[in-house]
């Protein structure tokens, strides 16, 4: 059992909290007996599974390696106000850009980590087995994102790169969300598209309305405006069915 949080593991788990170090080990963190559970039961490349003797014990390690910590170790690496207990370390997916399988999610520079993590979630949901994201989003394997997409980042290809590069290797249909923009209910879609869904505060980029080949509307009553992105992007998905 490990009962010190100076432990060299468990300083190499703390820091994946950091970006800079997610991306230098290309390792990142779930956290919680459901969502380790999944990742095991996919056979995903889960490095090692930290919890006390009760999180240990909440799963199904299958073979996979495990460290046993104490509770006070294990309140040092959780990022939860309520922890479960247990958390596994995982290999992030290849980053390769490759064209979508069927349709897909653009995020042009989601800055906030619950709603990227809710796009994944819902992109996941709704058949949209791709997500690319320009270098100006939120990381999709923080912490709160992936808490947020629940197993969503083990169930699509999520890419990140520069707009040219993901621009280079999509030819779908291009949809964009505007206020101006045809009845997303009304509007018939024919094939698989690539949705974009842009910034919280300043939508979507000039480039890419440019290159848009249909917007698109969410009809609203009582003077409202605009809504958060994740819920926006939930109902274009399903709407775009």
């Amino acid at each position: 059992m490990i009962t010190s949080k100076q432990n060299s593991l468990i300083k190499e788990v703390r820091s994946l909290q950091d970006k800079k170090f997610r991306d230098r080990l290309n390792l990142y963190l779930v956290e919680g007996n459901k969502i380790v559970q999944e990742a095991i039961d996919l056979a995903l490349a889960v490095r090692v599974v930290i919890g006390t003797e009760k999180g240990l014990n909440s799963v199904d390690l299958k073979g996979v390696k495990s460290e046993c910590v104490t509770d006070e170790v294990f309140a040092s690496i959780s990022v939860e106000k309520s922890p479960q207990g247990v958390l596994a370390v995982l290999e992030k997916p290849s980053n390769e850009i490759l064209k979508p399988n069927g349709s897909c999610i653009l995020l042009d520079g989601v800055a906030d980590p619950a709603n990227v993590g809710a796009v994944i979630r819902t992109a996941a949901a709704s058949g949209y087995n791709t997500v690319y994201m320009t270098e100006t989003s939120a990381d999709p394997f923080s912490p709160k994102a992936t808490r947020c997409s629940m197993s969503g980042v083990f169930r699509v290809k999520i890419v990140r790169a520069n707009l040219s590069e993901i621009l280079s290797v999509i030819s779908l249909p291009i949809y964009v969300a505007d206020m101006g923009g045809e009845n997303v209910f009304t509007h018939e879609r024919k094939g698989d598209i690539c949705l974009v869904i842009g910034n919280e505060g300043h939508g979507v980029s000039k480039e890419l309305k440019e290159r848009a080949d249909f917007t698109v509307s969410i009809p609203m009553d009582n003077g409202v405006e605009s809504l958060n992105a994740a819920v926006s992007a939930g109902i274009l998905m399903y709407g775009l069915k």
